[in-house]
């Protein structure tokens, strides 16, 4: 069934002018979140609505979705399968942590009630229960388990039902879900993958199959299998804010960084008219890291100014506690502004690992700008918070807290003049580092340690082992501002002209239409120098491009 409703937007809350026209004509179309036909035995009466919900369901858009399902229930009590839907709209985005207990015992609830009306089908009771083990000794269980049992439970339902679409779709999806951060094969993400292709030939305006595939191939090795579904993605569904927002992910990971900001900007609009301030705050994030690397400050700047009127309730998702920190200190420190990095004010949040954002950004921006007592204090609060969440059994973000606080320190010590001793704690955060990817929850990390270990390399008069260390640093966060103008510059130090020019034409080609920062002039003054020594150097007559192949693979061989 096609869902479409009218949905209107308010143009005076969006971003820009760019945004605004864009929501303006889109706001007078019927509403678009994609195809779906889900199996149910509920009244004829509610089957729109049904279908709407699940559709809202896949896209993410969570509020409205269980808005919808409640609606169906009180409209057909009999219907036991909206509270199925109920229940796995509490779980909120699959790749988090789930709810607060207080919400799980909602769920829970919930869930009870679909047992005592009765599910009509086989089908309908296995997914009832199927996500019932998600909540089952909800407190005693960590997210990471919960997600696993909730995983194995729709794989039986997908062996049960294997003829049933949807129930592969959301096996898919949890299957995905269970994807370890620091396994390298990814081994669930891409058993996923191949479900979902399948199921993308069968129903090409599916909005979960679209979705799930962003996720099963947001790593860095296989971003680009997920090309074809991000582009199709905002396509399917454009009334949802997460349909415009996902397609980002990919583009982020392969550093295409103008796509990510038109995404985004698409989805901030969508959101703000809707306001589901989390999904602003989400978009917000990936939008402030793109424009930053195309050097669009003011974009930025707005970016940061809308968010510091914005506040997290205690309850709020852990999402928008992290895009609330994240996107001040990236404006800091992308643009090296140690100074004002140092001044950033941790905010209150019951979110540990987003107080750290703020904590790692101030001890780099005051060890970085000569004062590395004031750095101290933030390193040892980063060492407090790794601790704290060790205590709490969150062991990813406890690791990623070390990272930082291995980082930072080794910038204190680099600071005080112990060079040794910083660059063997600066490897170590970078090694550290490499070992898991970055979470969903954000386009990346605040500052890859590869790109600080070649800031540090360069500063210390080690251009060749810097150029080695940037270029690792894109090999996960290709198409960094920082980590292009650090390679580049130190190419050029250590003699290799065909890197230099390569890097630096990268940097102007990304950035160069942005606003005047110092590492774009000097990446186009080396290359007119570099110009002009060629110039000297090939004297007349002129050879044709077909007797130049040996710059040109040069260039392609060095290149990363």
């Amino acid at each position: 069934m096609k869902i479409r409703i009218h949905l209107a937007a308010p143009l005076a809350l969006l971003l820009a002018t760019a945004t605004a026209a864009w929501a303006q004509a889109t706001s007078k179309l019927p509403e678009q979140l994609g195809t779906v036909s889900f199996a149910n035995s509920c009244a004829p009466a509610v089957q729109e609505s049904l279908q709407r919900a699940v559709a809202l369901l896949h896209s993410f858009w969570f509020r409205e979705s269980e808005k919808t399902f409640r609606e169906v229930l009180e409209r057909d009590p009999s219907c036991a399968i909206a509270t199925w839907g109920i229940a796995t709209n509490i779980i909120g985005n699959t790749f988090s942590e789930g709810p607060l207990p207080a919400r799980a015992k909602q769920a829970q609830e919930v869930l009870e009630r679909g047992r005592a009306i009765g599910a009509k089908t086989e089908r309908e009771r296995y997914f009832i229960e199927a996500i019932g083990e998600y909540y089952d000794r909800y407190g005693d269980r960590t997210p990471v388990q919960r997600m696993k049992s909730l995983s194995n439970a729709f794989e039986v339902v997908a062996k049960r039902f294997p003829n049933d679409d949807e129930t592969q779709i959301f096996f898919a999806v949890y299957l995905t879900a269970t994807q370890s951060l620091d396994d390298k094969t990814f081994a669930a993400a891409l058993k996923a993958a191949a479900i979902l292709e399948v199921q993308f030939k069968k129903h090409p305006d599916h909005p979960g199959v679209a979705h799930y595939l962003i996720h099963s191939y947001d790593y860095p090795p296989i971003a680009a299998k997920g090309l074809n579904a991000a582009r199709r993605y905002a396509e399917i569904a454009p009334s949802a804010p997460h349909a415009l927002h996902m397609p980002s992910h990919i583009f982020t990971r392969v550093g295409a960084w103008q796509d990510s900001a038109r995404s985004n900007e698409r989805s901030a609009a969508v959101a703000k008219a809707g306001k589901e301030a989390g999904s602003v705050l989400h978009a917000s994030d990936y939008m402030a890291y793109a424009y930053l690397q195309l050097a669009r400050d003011s974009d930025a700047r707005r970016i940061v100014e809308e968010a510091q009127g914005m506040r997290a309730a205690p309850t709020a998702p852990r999402g928008m506690h992290y895009s609330l920190a994240a996107i001040p200190a990236r404006y800091a420190v992308e643009r090296g502004a140690w100074q004002d990095a140092a001044q950033l004010k941790p905010q209150e949040s019951r979110v540990l690992y987003t107080i750290a954002i703020t904590h790692f950004a101030r001890a780099l921006g005051a060890a970085r700008s000569g004062d590395p007592a004031a750095a101290e204090s933030d390193v040892q609060e980063l060492a407090r918070i790794a601790e704290a969440l060790k205590a709490e059994k969150n062991m990813y973000w406890s690791t990623e807290v070390e990272v930082q606080r291995l980082g930072a320190a080794a910038w204190v010590a680099y600071a005080k003049g112990n060079r040794d001793e910083a660059l063997k704690l600066m490897r170590a955060s970078a090694e550290l580092e490499t070992k898991s990817e970055k979470s969903t929850v954000s386009p990346g990390r605040l500052v890859p340690a590869y790109e600080l270990l070649g800031d540090m390399l360069m500063e210390n008069g080690k251009p060749g082992e810097a150029l080695a260390a940037y270029e690792q640093s894109q090999v996960q966060d290709p198409n960094r501002y920082r980590s292009l103008y650090g390679a580049g510059q130190a190419a050029a130090q250590s003699g290799n002209r065909d890197k230099a020019r390569y890097y630096f034409s990268k940097l102007i080609e990304l950035a160069g239409a942005g606003e005047p920062r110092p590492e774009i002039e000097k990446a186009r003054q080396y290359l007119g120098a570099s110009s002009r020594t060629d110039s000297r150097l090939h004297a007349p007559p002129l050879v044709s491009r077909s007797h130049m192949p040996s710059v040109c693979c040069a260039i392609q061989r060095n290149a990363p």
